[in-house]
């Protein structure tokens, strides 16, 4: 009796967690169409983001995308915690939820669970990129320079606000140490 019980659960509470890891995205959310992931690959610095507890107390923080051999993106990330006074990093997989070309993506850094990742604004050189994760609790501006300007900002700011985000949550992130995990800075 006991399994008859248990059996349904755990598949249930499994496939919730399936199915809602892989539809992540704010609900006016439209991730970039024509995207070209292989100009997207590369060191991008994170300029600003909501804080939550995997990148709490960090700056310095970077993220290097590459492909794997099945065309899925890895992820480094890694960052520097002021408190610790010490260098973290993090690798994970991103995989797209659909089309190739569309910039909606589901990234892991613990096994089978996934969430989302979704690029809502990219500038024409891929230099910046505003990204969303699954709800609005997630957001972040990221730049291939420790800096990004103001019009690009504002923009993606004015985005980020039309879309539901309270933008003055975001951590202005500090880029003035040398990250060991990339190269020449």
């Amino acid at each position: 009796m006991k399994n008859k019980i248990i059996i349904p659960t755990i598949l249930t509470i499994a496939a919730i967690v399936v199915l809602s890891s892989c539809a992540s995205m704010p609900k006016k959310a439209k991730p970039v169409a024509n995207f070209e992931v292989k100009r997207y690959l590369g060191t991008w610095y994170e300029i600003a983001r909501f804080d939550f507890r995997f990148e709490k107390d960090m700056d310095n923080t970077i993220a290097q995308y590459s492909l794997d051999e099945n065309g899925n993106v890895k992820v480094l990330n890694s960052g520097y915690n002021y408190k610790k006074k010490e260098w973290k990093s993090a690798n994970g997989i991103a995989k797209f939820r659909g089309d190739k070309n569309i910039a909606a993506l589901k990234v892991s850094f613990f096994g089978p669970f996934y969430a989302g990742y979704n690029v809502l604004a990219i500038d024409s050189n891929y230099q910046y990129a505003l990204i969303a994760g699954k709800n609005l609790d997630y957001l972040w501006i990221l730049s291939r320079e420790k800096s990004i300007p103001d019009d690009v900002k504002n923009n993606y700011l004015k985005i980020a606000r039309d879309l539901g985000y309270d933008t003055s949550k975001l951590i202005w992130v500090k880029q003035d140490k040398k990250n060991p995990f990339i190269g020449n800075q």
